[in-house]
């Protein structure tokens, strides 16, 4: 096939020869304007018009308003929105469930084509699924949510195939694509500077904040931003800016921590990073063709779970604010992501939490989950806040929950006896523009009718266009009207190449905390003899309750620790020992279908400690409790004298096992964590503790080999045991006892050693407890 490049003023056509499988685009180059790309089979044509081109996207013969470029993104959208049907917008107002690159055989990523799955079609894994082509065409839907791609290749030729199917439809809006983050290190993943192909890795959340530097943070912006355009993506479901003040919470990890003002400068520049173009790629105001929207979330902050369980259930829809601080868990969005260094101003987008902001509404008295909380989303975000960007719900917060409350399913947390038709309406007049995770326009085009009714059609028609007004801008701003198109070959050589590759494995080793470091035992710089053990991981249950099989192997590559040192399966030969363990993970996640069975509430703890542990000092009632559908008779949410053990308990077994084993010997071990967890059961034994938040293994070799000198600090207290996890309050930051080692040093927020000691620089000075 051909790529055609016309340019506007000139009277030559160059024609540029590309891989065959590529769709076909042409290019057409404006002097001193925006390059146009376009399907020749998608039917639309191109205008000129003073000697400049455009494209006829409605196929009207003229020029309209929102077909021209060179008029702003909020006139243009304001033009294509009055010319929008209500179908269309109620189209625009979908966001996709996620869509796998082939699609899925079966689960939620599934999919057909030409009614048959993938392997068994002729398909390429580019190609669009007859799924995608039914809720692209029929449901009018242009936001779409991509997960795994086979590769960046077939990304690419997905997206220009995407791109070109419609283009021809109706007005020729294009698709905003959009990924939850996909940058995070793998553990075995090995550091390679030529390494190409595969995105760059970088440490997430916790590991982020780990650095303590947000210079850091928009570099990674800046790249992933680069990395995401060259795979077609124009929408970060990021950053995660919760406030992390309640331990227990397993999206803890995604945060910043639990410091307001760290929190608030790592969400500043990573949408900064993200969001801005610089020079030939800004099209106006830091928008333009390396633009990334951010989508910041989860408002106003889904940190406080009660108990630590999470909205995604219904056993933890209930935020609760005990030390009444709901203020300072909003700070991070009104002070950093709304209040930008860059030109783009604040995030393009917000996304709410599923969970109920409990007992915190002061004018509708009304416990709902954020996207139906009129009080949340207008009378806060809208009116108070200033803020008119996008307002996108959480994926499937309209659709029925589960029969039980642990299980997956949808997540209409305070509205569970409304009608699906009810909540979009519900959801609509609250203030959301967006509903994630629905690609059916019919429920949202029912809810325009609901409004009617209650509002006329004049009225329904105004809320409409505002939500289409903001959508339209954030495809706009990023130049997808312009060309949505990609050089294949362009996107092989920008993702992951090995600039990038290197600034992310960078950003891994500034990650990594050193705790303890007994007698100076590291670095271990001589290629000494290591024995590194086994870890027995038990069956644990995924998302959708499908139980993984238990397995015993070695934790890291063993290839890669012989690089570094000398490998024995001999404790007794060995000169030291890395035991490489997880933080403690909770087998329930707060509830236990069994409990509830046997006639208790079915509430249990979820444990930061690897022994077993029991509840003697948890609430005698819980703050929040009762369900519209499930349990209503339930009022208690109390899991107070109940007893549970950490899946993974045999971690601890492991570390007591080596440390008896080496008889005297150094013990180091490396935690890979995902939350604060307790270190009193095994700290005393050992002589170096080295934690990640998670990055490559080959990050903490290292540090351990002193070829890199730790200088991560910990973005969360350490709790010195479950007494002050469970009396500390879920909304308030710095507010648990720390752990304290044998070398006197406290596990306390900032804290983390390099060789010289306790670290003691600007970063602690910037960010002290507050």
């Amino acid at each position: 096939m051909k790529k055609i490049i016309i340019t506007a003023g000139f009277a030559f056509f160059l024609s540029v020869t590309m891989q065959a499988q590529q769709a076909n685009f042409t290019i057409v180059k404006n002097n001193k304007g925006a390059d146009l790309g376009y399907s020749p089979e998608s039917g639309i044509k191109i205008l000129t018009v003073n000697g400049k081109k455009f494209k006829d996207l409605n196929k009207n013969g003229k020029l309209d308003k929102y077909e021209d470029w060179r008029l702003s993104a909020d006139e243009r959208a304001k033009d294509l929105a009055s010319k929008m049907s209500v179908e269309q917008i109620a189209g625009l107002m979908l966001y996709s469930r996620h869509q796998a690159l082939p699609a899925g055989v079966s689960g939620y990523n599934a999919g057909t084509y030409n009614g048959k799955v993938f392997p068994e079609s002729n398909a390429k894994a580019y190609n669009l699924t007859d799924q995608q082509k039914a809720f692209l065409k029929e449901d009018n839907l242009r936001h779409v949510l991509i997960t795994s791609v086979q590769s960046p290749e077939v990304a690419a030729l997905w997206n220009n195939e995407m791109q070109a199917f419609v283009e021809g439809i109706g007005l020729g809006i294009p698709s905003n694509t959009s990924t939850d983050p996909r940058h995070t290190a793998n553990v075995t993943s090995e550091f390679n500077a030529g390494a190409g192909g595969t995105i760059s890795m970088w440490p997430d959340g916790l590991g982020m904040a780990s650095t303590f530097d947000p210079k850091i943070v928009e570099q990674f912006g800046q790249i992933a931003a680069k990395e995401y355009r060259a795979l077609g993506i124009a929408t970060a479901l990021s950053p995660q800016i919760d406030l992390g003040s309640e331990p227990r919470w397993y999206r803890i990890s995604m945060t910043f921590g639990e410091s307001p003002a760290l929190t608030r400068d790592m969400g500043r520049a990573y949408i900064d990073g993200f969001q801005t173009s610089y020079g030939k790629d800004e099209i106006k105001d830091g928008w333009g063709y390396k633009s990334v929207n951010a989508m910041v979330k989860h408002w106003p902050s889904g940190g406080a779970e009660e108990g630590g369980r999470d909205g995604h259930w219904a056993y933890g829809k209930f935020a609760v604010y005990p030390g009444n601080n709901l203020q300072q868990h909003i700070d991070p969005f009104i002070n950093g992501a709304f209040k930008l260094k860059g030109k783009t101003s604040k995030a393009s987008a917000v996304m709410p939490y599923y969970t109920i902001t409990f007992d915190q509404d002061k004018k509708y008295n009304e416990n709902v989950a954020n996207g139906y909380s009129k009080y949340i989303i207008t009378d806060l975000l809208r009116d108070k806040y200033g803020y008119d960007g996008v307002v996108c719900t959480d994926w499937l917060v309209t659709a029925e929950e589960g029969k039980t409350p642990n299980v997956f399913a949808g997540k209409p947390w305070g509205v569970e006896n409304l009608s699906i038709d009810q909540r979009h309406y519900k959801a609509i007049i609250a203030g959301v523009d967006q509903f994630g995770g629905n690609n059916d326009k019919k429920p949202v085009l029912a809810a325009y009718e609901m409004g009617v009714k209650e509002f006329g059609e004049s009225f329904m028609r105004a809320r409409f266009e505002r939500s289409a007004v903001r959508l339209l801008k954030n495809i706009f701003r990023v130049g997808l009207f312009e060309n949505p198109y990609l050089n294949v070959e362009e996107t092989k050589a920008v993702v992951g190449n090995p600039e990038f590759m290197k600034a992310g494995y960078d950003a891994q080793l500034k990650s990594v905390v050193l705790l303890k470091n007994k007698a100076a035992v590291l670095p271990v710089k001589e290629k000494k003899t290591v024995f590194i053990p086994k870890i027995y991981t038990a069956s644990t249950k995924d998302w959708w309750g499908v139980a993984s099989q238990p397995k015993l192997e070695y934790p890291v590559n063993l290839e890669l620790v012989k690089k570094y040192y000398n490998v024995t399966e001999d404790p007794s030969k060995a000169d030291f020992a890395i035991v490489f363990v997880t933080s403690p993970q909770s087998l329930e996640g707060g509830y236990d279908l069994k409990d509830r069975q046997n006639g208790s509430n079915g509430y249990v703890p979820i444990s930061l400690q690897y022994g077993t542990y029991t509840a003697t000092e948890a609430r005698t009632k819980s703050i929040a409790a009762g369900d519209q559908v499930i349990d209503p008779t339930i009022k208690d949410r109390t899991y107070k004298n109940k007893t549970v053990t950490a899946a993974n308990t045999m971690d601890l077994r492991t570390i007591l096992d080596t440390k008896d084993m080496m008889n005297g010997k150094p013990v180091i071990v490396s935690v890979t964590a995902n939350k604060p967890m307790i270190f009193n059961e095994f700290e005393k034994e050992v002589d170096g503790i080295v934690l990640n938040f998670g990055v490559s293994s080959q990050a903490v070799l290292d540090i351990i080999s002193g070829k890199t000198e730790p200088s991560g600090l910990l973005p969360v207290q350490m709790p010195a045991n479950m007494e002050t996890v469970e009396k500390q309050f879920e909304d308030v930051p710095y507010d648990m006892i720390p752990h304290k080692d044998t070398e006197g040093n406290i596990y306390d927020f900032a804290f983390g050693l390099n060789w010289k000691g306790v670290i003691k620089d600007a970063r602690t000075e910037t960010y002290k407890k507050q």
